[in-house]
């Protein structure tokens, strides 16, 4: 049995490929176990400058594998629901908390929790076959794992609103105006853009991405415009002690390529 989550390191890029082709990459226990694993493991790696995240087969994930919920004996049923919404949530924060830039790199289907990791990345290219949605009305669901705070941050309520109540899947090129997707390439284009994305990151400062993700992320999270003025200044502050910040200065007046260290 293959496992749920395959792993790679290249171009100085954590890649995270959903493994359940045949179940769409719909979403485990298992599997967001091996995603947090991961995210804890690549936390801590240097050599790293992004993750990316996409899919095998031609789904990018399809949410919920709801019929390893149903298989569950009825007495169970409620109480592990709610363990695995918890993990989900908790997992998808963890990506979205993550000290590195994250990419998603949508090859197909996406709805429900798929849709919920997207909105977990920073950067979303997706392939031009790609539908993306969240589908929970389908089923008489609700989001659990982020959905209905991160989507009409990102789109707007009117456009989360439509795609909360409709359940429908609509293409990736209709969502890169709504600021959804940062753009969309032919199918066959996909992991490459991706590993253009990923070769532009490793040429910046780790710490300089990082704190701008710091920054960008405590502006969304229901801070004030003040509080996010004054975060700003701060973290600015403590950046001019740090190597990266004085070598890429130097490197400014030198005329060169910065050697970056992360600190």
């Amino acid at each position: 049995m293959s496992e749920p989550l395959s792993y790679r390191k290249h171009l100085g890029a954590g890649w995270l490929t959903l493994n359940r082709p045949d179940e769409l990459n719909s979403l485990t226990a298992d599997l967001l176990r091996a995603i947090s694993d991961r995210l804890e493991e690549a936390a801590s790696d240097s050599t790293l400058k992004a993750l990316v995240f996409t899919g095998a087969g031609r789904a990018f994930c399809a949410g919920a594998d709801l019929k390893v919920i149903d298989a569950l004996p009825q007495a169970e049923r409620d109480q592990r629901t709610a363990a695995f919404l918890a993990q989900a949530s908790t997992t998808f924060t963890a990506v979205a908390n993550f000290p590195k830039p994250v990419i998603a790199a949508v090859n197909g289907i996406a709805t429900a929790g798929g849709l919920e990791l997207i909105l977990a990345c920073d950067i979303v290219v997706a392939a031009k076959g790609a539908r993306i949605g969240d589908g929970h009305a389908n089923y008489g669901l609700l989001p659990g794992a982020g959905a209905s705070v991160r989507l009409p941050r990102r789109v707007g309520a009117a456009r989360a609103k439509y795609l909360f109540f409709t359940g429908e899947l609509v293409p990736a090129e209709t969502l890169v105006a709504a600021g959804l997707v940062n753009e969309v390439v032919e199918d066959d284009k996909l992991i490459a853009r991706a590993e253009e994305i990923v070769s532009t990151l490793a040429t910046k400062s780790p710490l300089g991405l990082s704190r701008m993700k710091q920054l960008a992320n405590f502006g969304l999270d229901n801070a004030s415009e003040a509080q996010g003025l004054a975060f700003e200044h701060a973290l600015a502050v403590l950046h001019t002690c740090s190597y990266d910040r004085n070598e890429g200065i130097a490197a400014f007046k030198g005329r060169r390529t910065p050697d970056f260290k992360g600190r």
